[in-house]
């Protein structure tokens, strides 16, 4: 089992779920924070089964992530 990082945005109108470390475009949603999760790990096992295992073979590979805030003047 492989684990891959997951962020999940909340919007006003639900959740949106992408991993990191995929090549491709892998995303997903929901009226829920659950929901997007499910509908992304869906998307991810679809992509592995489309494209193949290659498609987690990026380099260098992400070990952490994190959220940070910087003010921008605008």
């Amino acid at each position: 089992m492989k684990r891959i990082k997951i962020i999940v945005e909340r919007h006003p109108d639900g959740y949106v779920a992408y991993p990191l470390g995929l090549k491709g475009v892998v995303v997903g949603q929901g009226d829920s924070y659950e929901e997007a999760l499910s509908d992304v790990t869906s998307a991810i096992r679809f992509h592995l089964e489309t494209f193949g295992e290659e498609v987690l073979q990026v380099e260098p590979p992400i070990l952490e992530a994190f959220v940070a805030e910087a003010g921008v003047e605008v």
